[in-house]
């Protein structure tokens, strides 16, 4: 099983990236998909997630209309679109896969990926 993050690094505050998650050796359409962030020092938190059609998202509030999650099953393909990117954003972001919704659940992990939002 491989959960591969990619897209992150150095943007400016109110810039944009576009994060994408490559899963393989399992059924990615059968699971959960969801995006965490770990900021230094802090714990990490739920940011986002989708259900397995992705016809339902959840975000976190912070999130909520400046992140945008999407799936592409036939590419077994995660994306995270972030807009408006604030430095409080600066974190490592991780895509999980899960059994349930919201983020709970998860079953498997990726590496992670550096977003760092300064100017």
């Amino acid at each position: 099983v491989q959960l591969v993050e990619s897209g992150g690094g150095l943007v400016q505050p109110g810039g944009s990236l576009r994060l994408s998650c490559a899963a393989s050796g399992f059924t990615f359409s059968s699971y959960y998909m969801n995006w965490f962030r770990q900021a230094p020092g802090k714990e990490r938190e739920f940011v986002a997630g989708i259900n397995r059609g992705g016809g339902s998202t959840y975000y976190a509030d912070s999130m909520l209309g400046r992140f945008t999650i999407s799936r592409d099953n036939a590419k077994n393909t995660l994306y995270l679109q972030m807009n408006s990117l604030k430095p409080e954003d600066t974190a490592v972001y991780y895509c999980a896969a899960s059994y349930t919704g919201g983020g709970r659940n998860i079953v498997y992990w990726g590496q992670g990926t550096q977003v760092t939002v300064s100017s």
